[in-house]
């Protein structure tokens, strides 16, 4: 069984996915009386429509995500255009620190895929509030990141996703390590098709993708994030190993420790299976520490 945190856009968006996918029973929970219940009649009957053979049920009880593989947590307060994801760490350690008390309560086996903003301070809650193994929890945020890199370039060179491969490292959120140097189009390195004013941009761009959404229509990224969601719970239930961007708390890697950051990772049936460590020059590692700065001060204003 898969359980959901929060029964917003983004924890709806991910369910739609995952049930598209025809991954696991689903359980939505939220606090807010018969809104889980109402979403999981919708979904359900949504299933119906397409044959999709699982079932999915909404509660505002903790309890329900007993004997769940997998716990994904979108649970708290979204940002604003004039923010930016540090700004919510307070309101949202609170609620996430409840949470994964519950999933220790209740879902002790489980693998859990944070969501909630600000992603690296948030996952690191979630890794010592449990106490899982670091195997069994990581924050999602990667594959939405190189998927608006992705989007860039694909714009710019007129070539198809899947001859594009962007790697990332980092924070998710201001000071994003993106990797020009080692994106690749087809094998050819992507410094050597645009020149360094036009890449410079788009890295800009891919930062402020974010804001620039809720900008537009009011409120933060969903369906990609849903999408992006799926494919790392995907992963894990059919054992896919496959190579996703992912939050995890660091034991030495990059020389860094007792941090949870963005690196690429072998995700399998046990969740993290492998982290591999990226060939950084000095500028990249430059940025990655500036990285490290930012989130380790802020898991520092933290009271556990």
């Amino acid at each position: 069984m898969i359980t959901i945190v929060g029964s917003g856009r983004v924890g709806i968006a991910a369910a739609i996915h995952i049930a598209l996918k025809e991954l696991d029973d689903l359980t939505l929970i939220d606090i807010v009386e018969g809104l889980p219940q109402g979403e999981a009649l919708d979904l359900q009957h949504m299933c119906g429509i397409l044959d999709i053979d699982i079932d999915i049920r909404g509660s505002n009880d903790y309890k329900d995500m007993e004997g769940s593989d997998i716990v994904i947590v979108p649970a708290g307060f979204i940002r604003k255009a004039d923010m930016t994801r540090m700004d919510l760490l307070f309101k949202n350690f609170d609620v996430v620190k409840q949470v994964s008390e519950k999933i220790k309560e209740y879902a002790p086996k489980s693998k859990v895929v944070v969501v909630t903003n600000p992603l690296d301070p948030m996952t690191y809650t979630v890794y010592k509030v449990t106490g899982f193994e670091r195997n069994r929890v990581m924050g999602f945020s990667g594959p939405l990141d190189t998927g608006r890199f992705k989007s860039l370039i694909r714009r710019e060179l007129k070539v198809s996703y899947k001859s594009i491969d962007a790697p990332i490292t980092g924070e998710h959120g201001e000071t994003m390590v993106l990797l020009p140097r080692l994106t690749y189009i087809c094998g050819k390195p992507l410094i050597e098709l645009l020149p360094r004013e036009k890449i410079n941009q788009l890295v800009e761009e891919t930062r402020k993708m974010g804001a620039q959404i809720i900008k537009l229509k009011g409120w933060s990224a969903s369906h990609s994030t849903g999408a992006g969601i799926a494919i790392m719970v995907e992963s894990i239930v059919k054992d896919k190993k496959r190579v996703i961007p992912t939050s995890i708390y660091l034991q030495g890697e990059y020389g860094l420790s007792d941090v949870c950051l963005v690196t690429p990772a072998v995700i399998g049936k046990d969740g993290i299976e492998k982290i591999i460590e990226l060939p950084l020059n000095d500028e990249e590692r430059s940025a990655l520490l500036k990285s490290y700065e930012t989130v380790k001060n802020a898991i520092a204003q933290l009271k556990f």
